[in-house]
């Protein structure tokens, strides 16, 4: 059997396997992806196996260049693509694709073993910035205090006796004299 015949065996096979599976993507007749994780989690990869002309005799070249892969560090993409090689060379002269995406779901966890949990943006001087922000704002704040709400009728009420400031007109509270003394009558002289 020629290359070209078993490549094309191993292509009928794997997209087989992987139909429905929205992990698996087939770019063309030689290169193949599988992603590994969660979409949402940062020790998640995606993994690219590429066919050369003599594969399976020769090991496929396989890629964490991915623009998924941009959160994992430069060390750890060597080592995964280092690990995955080796299993490579254990199956040549065989069908390997399935095997060595197998490969890398099995050992994921062991692979992503250094990766950061927080986010890859964050540096530690930022992490540590945004912590100080945090707990500087949460010391400061002020309890809320609870404003009395008020029915439509209060409101209306209110603001009829205030001006558009929301201040009552100067005087609201003085006494008026004239009526005060009206109500209370004469003052009766001392004999």
């Amino acid at each position: 059997m020629t290359t070209t015949e078993e490549q094309e065996e191993e292509r009928e096979v794997l997209l087989s396997i992987y139909d429905g599976d929205d992990c698996f993507k087939a770019l063309d007749e030689k290169t193949y992806q599988y992603k590994i994780g969660d979409a949402g989690d940062n020790k998640s990869f995606l993994l690219e196996i590429s066919w050369g002309e003599d594969y399976p005799s020769s090991c496929p070249k396989i890629s964490l260049d991915a623009f998924f892969n941009n959160h994992i560090s430069q060390h750890i993409k060597d080592n995964i693509i280092s690990r995955i090689g080796k299993e490579a060379e254990q199956w040549l002269d065989s069908a390997m694709t399935f095997t060595l995406f197998e490969f890398a779901k099995e050992n994921a966890e062991e692979f992503m073993s250094a990766q950061e949990e927080a986010s890859p943006i964050d540096t530690e001087g930022e992490k540590d910035e945004k912590e100080d922000v945090v707990q500087s704002t949460q010391q400061t704040a002020k309890p809320k205090e609870k404003k009395e709400q008020l029915t439509k009728a209060q409101k209306r009420k209110l603001a009829d006796r205030t001006n558009y400031k929301g201040e009552r007109p100067r005087g609201w509270d003085w006494v008026d004299v004239i009526k005060h003394l009206s109500k209370t009558g004469p003052s009766k002289p001392d004999s």
